[in-house]
């Protein structure tokens, strides 16, 4: 199966996020995560693997401070987003918000995530499952941040479209993140 980098960003939809990643251990993927910091008010990161001596598993949910730490860098210390994209054989990033995706679409580096997506190696699928209000997916801005994610990536952007039902806000639309089952067949597919 494949190493795969799940990026999951600060969407409401996070609160899947452990219930995705358990998903594609269960088809005998790898499976990191790299959580932006919005993307934890929605998840508990000690759910996704088990805290190691009281701490969270920074194997299995990486955070700025880990691309960040605090001891600062030294000459000669692994850069983790290369080390990252070097791993992974796929980037899903499921939810992405309308944040993180204007940030891509511009190619801002400000976080884990968004450096890991700029140093991608464009051999490799990126798969996105968009999720936000319908207003903000209906935007003229979402169409064209996608236009332009697509030519920088090519062939191996795979889009996963948001579906329509009630959103957390309440409104009811375009914009939720595509089922479980949706995520899995397309991540089968990019891999061939």
């Amino acid at each position: 199966m494949a190493n795969i980098l799940l990026g999951v960003t600060g969407s409401v939809a996070s609160i899947y996020t452990p219930e995705l990643y358990r998903a594609l251990v269960a088809e005998g993927h790898a499976v990191k995560v790299v959580a932006t910091a919005a993307s934890l008010h929605f998840f508990d990161a000690a759910l996704i693997a088990p805290l190691v001596s009281g701490q969270r598993n920074p194997e299995a949910i990486v955070l700025d401070e880990d691309e960040w730490p605090a001891a600062g860098y030294a000459r000669g210390d692994l850069v983790l987003h290369i080390e990252l994209r070097r791993w992974a054989d796929i980037l899903l990033i499921a939810p992405l918000d309308a944040h993180t995706l204007a940030k891509l679409a511009l190619g801002m580096c400000d976080n884990a995530l968004s450096c890991v997506y700029r140093a991608w190696d464009r051999v490799r699928p990126v798969l996105l499952a968009p999720a936000m209000n319908t207003l903000m997916w209906e935007h003229p801005a979402t169409a064209r941040q996608l236009a332009q994610m697509a030519a920088d990536v090519g062939s191996k952007l795979h889009t996963i479209g948001p579906i329509s039902k009630r959103l957390a806000c309440e409104d009811v639309g375009i914009g939720a993140m595509a089922e479980r089952a949706e995520i899995l067949a397309a991540v089968r597919s990019a891999l061939g």
